[in-house]
């Protein structure tokens, strides 16, 4: 993972000095793209639940010259979501926050579908909704990047809500897109394809990771740093004219062959 100052020779307008919030930031991209704004001189705010995990994040952060702090947040719970917004307040929002379960869609049970539309798609929006109502608030505007999926545009096998919740989050990026662009809010979508972390590296080196990852155009499995530049892109002024988009970074793989 890229510490807080690695990336400093690259200015990107409209990042450094800014607010950021990036939620589900314990783990996996989340912790990255924390590190990544960062590193680009952002005051980051990384939101989870469990809190020992971003507590040590922003830690590290911090030893890097960085600034960042800790927040408790449950995407699915109005009331956390709505406190995190009369803390503080953001000039960027990462709605990065999301879970899965992997099972067949016979098998999914009622307990499985909630989980996962509520921290997925309900979670999205409760997020940008707050943040969204805040830029309105302040005259000031700002950008709301949600992260969605390959599987919001294309399905695989075993993960039907899953790919329900992230084609969700891509329509919803979409409406509230359309509506917000009058107070200078911007909302995109970022679709990563595969993208190996520390959740699902050992998959990758198994042979139905493997037979995965030959299916990718690119013949390669994604690494997090991968999503830096789309990331920056959308959230920073560098895009400034874009709103409504869905950008996926997967290699290929959407293009690949049936």
């Amino acid at each position: 993972m890229p510490t807080a100052r690695s990336s400093e020779a690259l200015v990107v307008p409209g990042v450094a000095g800014k607010r950021v919030l990036v939620t589900g930031a314990s783990s996996g991209l989340g912790a990255h793209f924390a590190n990544l704004f960062a590193g680009h001189g952002a005051h980051v705010t990384a939101a989870a639940r469990r809190v020992s995990k971003i507590e040590t994040l922003c830690a590290d952060i911090c030893a890097a010259d960085g600034q960042a702090q800790a927040l408790k947040l449950d995407v699915s719970d109005p009331a956390s979501v709505q406190a995190a917004f009369e803390a503080h307040s953001y000039d960027i929002v990462v709605n990065n926050a999301g879970t899965t379960v992997s099972a067949s869609a016979l098998d999914h049970t009622p307990a499985d579908i909630d989980l996962i539309i509520d921290t997925n798609l309900k979670g999205v929006f409760h997020v940008a909704q707050a943040a969204a109502q805040q830029m309105k608030d302040s005259g000031q505007g700002g950008s709301i990047v949600n992260v969605a999926s390959i599987l919001g545009k294309r399905v695989a096998g075993h993960v039907t809500a899953y790919a329900a919740s992230k084609g969700g989050v891509m329509q919803l990026t979409r409406a509230m897109a359309l509506e917000w662009a009058r107070y200078g809010i911007r909302v995109n979508a970022l679709c990563p394809g595969y993208i190996e972390t520390e959740l699902n590296s050992d998959f990758f080196q198994s042979e139905p990771g493997l037979a995965l990852i030959r299916r990718i155009p690119q013949r390669r499995i994604g690494q997090p740093e991968y999503l830096d530049g789309a990331m920056l892109l959308l959230a920073s002024d560098l895009g400034t004219f874009i709103t409504g988009a869905d950008l996926a970074v997967d290699g290929g793989h959407l293009v690949s062959s049936l």
